[in-house]
């Protein structure tokens, strides 16, 4: 059945002439009534929306990003847009890992074909892990991977201690999130959805985060939310049953130090590295660290005019970032 809140929408799109908003709204319906096993009911609605598109001469693509990408009032506050062209063979990931994020690719590039069977693509992912260890990468690489605009949310805007008004700048969002497709990036939502039992919470933070569940839970837009946190056990448990898929994030492993190494330094000759000093040097860096020592490394190199990139030099590099982490 309907929301309230779309049959409102339906008919002030109607009303004001907003047809992108109203096949939105519509395609929301079907989506909901394919999960609800009204595979037919859904297939006949989202036939209405492409007939309605072709006489109006609409192509029946993704909607336009121009509404968001051009965001007005408040809205430009909450959210920030890019256009990454990113792909994920430019990340240093683990078999498991890549295997799992190609299949929520695959599913997303097939979603006509899982709709005719009342399927849905995972569309909620949540990703956890250390600093550093490829989560924002990942979502700049869905978004590239898919030609999706990648919206990230600015948690900093969005919350307040105004009572109720998280919640509104919150439902500004998935008002966004279900009018333009794309990939929408909670970075560090532990600020967001943080455990309604810890002795510290405060009842706005805990009207936010029963916001946000119920958010997640009545989407049926066409857009990919990626959450992402370095804090996984301060989340509350009733979140993780709201996102389709959980993807880990670890420190990278021999293999991947050497691989994140070469692909930051492939302009430079590498022949005369001895990896096996390097590799132990680099233990419980993370991706992101080993690319800023690379990076040193590579500045020194230039600097002395070479462009052989020297093992000492990158050892040294490895080794003060380790200083930095451990502090």
């Amino acid at each position: 059945m309907a929301t309230h809140d779309q049959l409102r929408s339906l008919v002030k799109s109607h009303a004001e002439g907003d047809n992108s908003q109203f096949y939105a709204v519509t395609m929301q319906l079907a989506a909901k009534a394919a999960r609800g096993g009204q595979s037919k009911f859904a297939q006949e609605l989202r036939g209405m929306v492409n007939e309605l598109r072709q006489d109006a001469k609409v192509a029946p693509s993704v909607p336009s990003v121009v509404p968001i990408a051009k965001p007005k009032g408040e809205l430009s506050s909450l959210m920030a847009v890019t256009y990454p062209d990113s792909r994920l063979g430019a990340l240093v990931l683990t078999s498991e890992l890549r295997e799992r994020l190609d299949q929520v690719l695959h599913e997303q590039r097939q979603r006509d074909v899982l709709a005719k069977y009342g399927l849905n693509p995972a569309s909620r992912l949540l990703l956890t892990g250390a600093p550093g260890t490829g989560k924002t990468s990942t979502a700049h690489a869905i978004a590239g991977e898919l030609s999706l605009p990648l919206f990230s949310i600015r948690l900093d805007s969005l919350l307040t201690k105004f009572m109720g008004e998280s919640a509104a700048k919150l439902r500004l969002v998935f008002d966004a999130l279900a009018e333009t497709r794309g990939v929408y990036l909670f970075d560090e939502v532990d600020a967001l959805g943080g455990n309604r039992a810890a002795p510290n919470d405060v009842g706005e933070i805990r009207r936010v985060l029963n916001s946000f569940l119920q958010f997640l839970e009545e989407d049926s837009s066409e857009s990919i939310i990626v959450a992402a946190t370095n804090y996984p056990k301060l989340l509350d448990k009733a979140l993780f049953r709201r996102f389709d898929r959980m993807l880990e994030f670890g420190l990278p492993a021999d293999t991947d130090i050497e691989a994140i190494i070469k692909n930051r330094l492939a302009t430079f000759s590498l022949s005369n590295l001895s990896w096996k000093r390097i590799v132990p040097v680099a233990h419980g860096l993370s991706h992101a660290e080993i690319t800023t020592a690379a990076e040193n490394a590579a500045k020194i190199t230039l600097l002395d005019s070479r462009t052989r990139i020297r093992t000492d030099d990158l050892i040294d590099a490895l080794e003060e970032r380790l200083r930095i982490v451990e502090g």
